[in-house]
């Protein structure tokens, strides 16, 4: 979007990320919230929801300006109530001198999330902020070009859940300075794989003032966060040799072991005391392999793969699933907040990637079901669009389920999660399944449409590219 001239108290379209133009106002923020340093931008309060955050000046229209524009290209339910909301602001701002209030429809509150999910906005601008919302300034710590210089202390919170089993699950609730700073660890940070969760995570612990070294295999990804200030390492073994803790995501079982097991791998670098934390969704029989011959070294591993996708990533809202060394887990805290907004501690090594199968068999399952009812509204001649608008008004409605149908409707499959790597997760969850003899036979059906998807080129689109099983 081309630069404007505005004020506070402008109506405004505002554009964030890959999340399309929203209708909101710009207005003073909270004052103990800092200016993101950088480019000119503008506190704007978003309707419809309860969302608000720092958005550049580039990244703004003037709302009457550029209203018939924005309703031609938008044409999803929550954005139509956000426009409603804002002529309902309107209608009554003619019976009052310029009200300052957004109202907000309980219909439609809290609707819209992605990366501005769970905001709360304070009451009134002069009044104190307290209890702020952590998303709230860990997100718009995330819009920032560096780091704080100065980083107050971290107040932690544990919420301890004791499971059934008698194990215990620890959520790290997220976790931020006052003013929205991470005090970052002063041990050396290495980072294995640039990949689509990779790349976001690395910029996310730089962007909070980690010393971070990078590899990738193909070395031309490492160029970018070189030019942001990290490190490069040469091979995996250098990189971890070199770092205090390293971390990996890479994409499967055999890309794992090849990273730690190959030629000039992780475990040519381990030695006493070296940390490794593997991010990749793998098997439990491959986690406790690697596990086994990294803490053989004298090394100390924790597994901790994400549920998330690539927008998630780069927002810094990833959710963590850890197990393993429990100390090491203390250690990575910094580490995690500024690439996440919860973590849980699982136990003993294995848990976690059972935990992340499991959630990512269920993520896939829908996926398909979404793209086998889409289908078959199409075929028997019903609206696509009303039936996504139907379900966005039930209890299935989400933010998943609406970005990924709208993405089929305007036939845009770029990859935000791979096909290939739901399918993959599918797989070793029925796998997991058949290691204790319980039965999966929804996750089996949704697998083999994914195959279906393979096999018709959708491997390295997004896993919404399912839809493409059922249409060909």
């Amino acid at each position: 979007m081309a630069a404007v001239s505005l004020r506070l108290g402008d109506l405004v379209w505002g554009k964030l990320g890959r999340y399309p133009p929203w209708p909101g106002k710009i207005v003073n923020p909270p004052k103990d919230l800092k200016k993101p340093r950088g480019k000119k931008c503008f506190f704007v309060k978003f309707f419809g929801t309860e969302d608000h955050a720092w958005i550049k000046v580039e990244q703004l229209k003037p709302y009457h300006a550029h209203k018939e524009e924005m309703i031609k290209i938008n044409k999803g339910k929550r954005f139509q109530q956000a426009v409603d909301a804002v002529e309902e602001f309107l209608r009554r701002a003619k019976g009052k001198d310029q009200d300052l209030t957004i109202p907000e429809s309980s219909t439609i509150k809290g609707m819209m999330a992605g990366p501005m999910a769970a905001f709360k906005w304070q009451p009134t601008v002069n009044e104190p902020v307290k209890d702020a919302d952590p998303h709230f300034h860990h997100f718009l710590l995330s819009q920032t070009e560096k780091p704080a210089v100065c980083y107050q202390a971290i107040t932690k919170k544990l919420k301890i859940c004791e499971e059934e089993t008698g194990s215990t699950s620890i959520q790290a609730a997220d976790s931020t300075a006052v003013n929205g700073s991470i005090t970052p660890t002063d041990k050396k940070i290495g980072f294995l794989g640039l990949g689509l969760m990779g790349s976001g995570i690395v910029s996310n612990l730089l962007k909070m003032g980690h010393t971070v070294t990078v590899w990738n295999r193909t070395a031309e990804k490492c160029d970018l966060f070189i030019q942001e200030g990290a490190r490069l390492g040469r091979t995996p073994a250098e990189v971890v040799s070199t770092c205090d803790i390293t971390f990996a995501c890479v994409s499967d079982p055999k890309a794992a072991k090849d990273l730690v097991l190959g030629p000039s791998g992780v475990l040519q670098g381990i030695r006493p005391g070296k940390c490794y934390v593997d991010m990749s969704t793998v098997d439990a029989d491959t986690v406790t392999e690697l596990a086994q011959v990294i803490v053989s070294r004298g090394g100390r591993f924790l597994e901790a793969p994400v549920s998330g996708n690539q927008q998630l990533s780069n927002d810094g809202m990833l959710v963590i699933l850890a197990a393993g060394d429990r100390g090491l887990y203390e250690d990575c805290s910094s580490c995690f907040q500024a690439m996440g907004k919860t973590s849980f501690f699982l136990g003993e090594v294995g848990n976690a990637a059972k935990m992340m199968l499991i959630v990512n068999m269920v993520q896939g399952s829908f996926m398909a079901t979404i793209a086998e009812g889409l289908t078959l509204a199409q075929v028997t001649g019903q609206s696509q669009q009303t039936f996504l608008d139907i379900l966005n008004q039930g209890q299935l409605a989400s933010i998943f389920l609406d970005q990924k149908c709208q993405n089929i409707l305007q036939g845009n499959f770029k990859p935000d999660f791979y096909l290939k790597y739901i399918q993959k997760d599918l797989r070793l969850a029925i796998a997991l399944g058949d290691a204790v003899n319980h039965p999966t036979p929804m996750a089996a059906a949704a697998n083999e449409v994914y195959k279906r998807a393979k096999a018709l080129d959708q491997s390295d689109n997004d896993m919404s590219a399912v839809y493409r099983a059922y249409i060909h």
